[in-house]
Parts: C-alpha cells; structure tokens; sequence
C-alpha cells in the first residue's frame, strides 16, 4: 500500500492500538487478540478523532507496511540489535553511548517483536539522527521478518545460546534464526559489530563486513553486577567510537547507566544484599550468571520453552550448584522437581513467598534469577 498520503510532510506519527489513548489526528491501530477486539472500537476511535484506522484481519500486516514506509520515508541510520542474552543491557548501554553525540530513539522496554518493532519504528521521528531497533525471536523465520520491517544498516548480534528450544528446535535452529540479521545486512550492503571471542558468531558472519571488539574486562565503578556484562560493555564501546564517540565519553556514559527492570540490578535490603536478574532466564545465562556470582544464596526460577531440553539443562543447573557446594539454595518450577536436587523446591512465587515469611533471610548475598513467568521478583519485599 502506498503510504505517503498519511506520512508526508508529517514530523512524527502517533500511533495507537489502545481505544483509550486516540487523540485527533492519531493512527488507530484495531488489533485482534485472545481476550481482546479492538475492531468493536473503531467508531469510538472514528469519533474521537483518529486521522486513519488501521482494522481487520491484516491489521498487524498492515501496522508493519507503514512503519516500513515511514522508515523509509526518515532514512536515518538504524543499528539493529539480537542474541539469545545481553540483547536489551547492550541496547540500553549503546543507547546511552549514541545518546552522548546523536538525538537518539531506541527501542522501548522489550517492544521487540513483530508488533513491537513496528511501533518502535513509528515512534521515530523527523528530530532525530539515529535509531537502534531491539530484535526478539522465539521462531525460525522471526528476524526475518523484523529486520524486513527495520531494514537495519547495521547489525550486532550479542551471542547465541540454548533459549527457546522449544520453538527453535536445536541450538543450531537458534544459530540459522539469528543470523537472519546478518543475512539482511550482507544482501543489503550493511556491516556488522562482532565479538571476535565468539567463534559461532564468525562462522554466522562469513564475509559480512565487520567492525570488530573482543570480550574485554568489567570497566570499575558501574552500575552492572555480573562479569558477563563485560561483552555488552565492549560492544557499546566499539559501536560509540565507530559512530564518533571517544572512550573516555562512552566509559563515562556507561558508569552513569543505571540498569532497570530487574536485569542486573544490585540491591541493597535491610536483610540482605540481593542480585535482581529476573527479567530472562535460558541456560546460557543461568550458568554465566551463576558463574560470575560471588554470594552464598541463589533463589532459582525454572527456564521455560526448552521442550525436550528441559530435564537435562535443569539438571544441569543443580549439577553447578551442587560443584559450588552453594550454602543456601531455593528452587521454583516443577521442573527442578523431576532432578536430582537435594534443595527445596517451591511449586510457585506464592509457595516460596509463603515460605520465606515463616523462614526469613538475612545476612546473605543472593542471586535471584529465572524466567520473566516465574514472576520471582514478588519475593524482593521479603528479602
């Protein structure tokens, strides 16, 4: 469809899937979901003064066509980001970097999937001189899709790992979704930022041109814990200063970041002192992160959407425990149950919440980490 009657000579274009948020001279977007019609509010939107209305079955489709379009239409450089873990932390670092020299928009929370891209691309606007776009994938074919919609200049994929095994079928499955980027990138004369320590990393690559950065070491005085931030670190790094920014300015941009959303984040209770990285968990990132923890008390959410996977890597995960002979350890997820492991093991948030109330922590350092769906961040009052 041909765009332009609504995209040109516009600043900025505010899109909307939410009835209550349409305001004159908006885009409603009428999705369909689960529990949900936005088709039944297409008057009201109509009659509260959305300028067009995106409805029926292609809406989604259609929502996409025009935040490519509007891409199109701005042309500014976009830096486009995936991999199995550090996708978001090493977002937000380059977006704090970038931010030092260029007006920036970056990807918004975890909006990094096939509506998400879509409406981070439209929330760019004509002011702004630069874009990064978070990839998500949980499928074969899913950055495909996005970087279609994006159409990246540039691309960095973090690392790929065991997340999603389900869906994608292997680790090699995750290999060949991922480097969907760096297809797009090689057919379209773009380059990407890549980890040299990472041997899948170079075999995905092949002769796509490069801009490269190794692992490297924490940098002292950050907001990060966890020496597995050190790659996302490098890579903010390499990209400020391919992009214009000095060291010294993105080292100083990085210390000032401050991380949210229970990723990283270290927290000082009046009990204890507690290691919040419970937005993702899959078993790359749960051994890294049991690796790099130095404390004496690890509460462990379950991995989810490993499929066949799901017994042995939480075994696995119990195995590394038990070689670090862990002084207190708290499992959640019936998928612990089916291992060996000589921990307790909670059904639920609730069960453990319940149990920490009779059974109170203090004094400890504790990493607390697993799958968004374990919800484990309802325990933080208690600890």
């Amino acid at each position: 469809m041909d765009w332009s009657f609504l995209i040109r000579n516009k600043e900025s274009i505010n899109v909307t899937t939410d009835s209550r948020k349409v305001v004159p001279g908006c885009v409603f977007v009428a999705l369909k979901g689960e529990h949900f019609d936005g088709n039944d509010f297409v008057e009201q939107a109509r009659r509260d003064g959305a300028e067009y209305i995106i409805s029926g079955e292609n809406a989604l489709a259609e929502l996409q066509d025009l935040a490519r379009a509007w891409r199109r239409e701005l042309g500014l450089p976009i830096l486009g980001i995936t991999g199995t873990n550090g996708k978001t932390t090493t977002k937000e670092l380059c977006a704090a970097v970038l931010s030092t020299k260029y007006k920036l928009y970056y990807t918004q929370g975890n909006l990094n999937n096939q509506l998400g891209v879509p409406l981070t691309l439209l929330n760019i606007t004509r002011a702004h001189e630069m874009a990064i776009v978070e990839m998500g994938a949980s499928h074969p074919g899913d950055i495909k899709e996005l970087v279609e919609i994006a159409e990246p200049n540039y691309g960095l994929i973090t690392n790929v790992g065991k997340a999603h095994l389900q869906g994608f079928g292997s680790f090699e499955g995750v290999m060949r979704t991922k480097a969907e980027l760096y297809d797009f990138l090689r057919a379209h004369n773009g380059f990407c930022f890549r980890n040299t320590d990472n041997p899948y990393l170079a075999q995905m690559a092949g002769d796509l041109k490069t801009v490269e950065y190794h692992t490297g070491t924490m940098p002292s005085d950050t907001h990060l814990v966890g020496g597995y931030n050190a790659e996302n670190v490098s890579a903010a790094i390499c990209v400020g200063r391919y992009f214009g920014v000095s060291k010294e300015d993105a080292l100083a941009a990085i210390r000032a970041y401050i991380p949210s959303n229970n990723r990283s984040q270290l927290m000082q209770t009046e009990k204890n002192t507690v290691v919040v990285d419970a937005y993702n968990a899959n078993p790359t990132s749960m051994q890294a992160a049991i690796n790099a923890f130095k404390g004496d008390c690890y509460i462990l959410g379950a991995m989810r959407e490993l499929g066949e996977y799901s017994h042995l890597e939480h075994q696995n995960i119990v195995n590394m425990l038990l070689e670090r002979k862990a002084e207190k350890v708290l499992l959640v997820g019936e998928e612990y149950k089916e291992t060996t492991a000589p921990y307790p093991v909670f059904e639920n948030v609730e069960a453990l919440c319940q149990y920490l109330q009779r059974e109170p922590l203090s004094g400890y350092t504790i990493l607390l980490k697993g799958s968004r769906s374990n919800q484990l961040e309802k325990v933080i009052p208690l600890l």
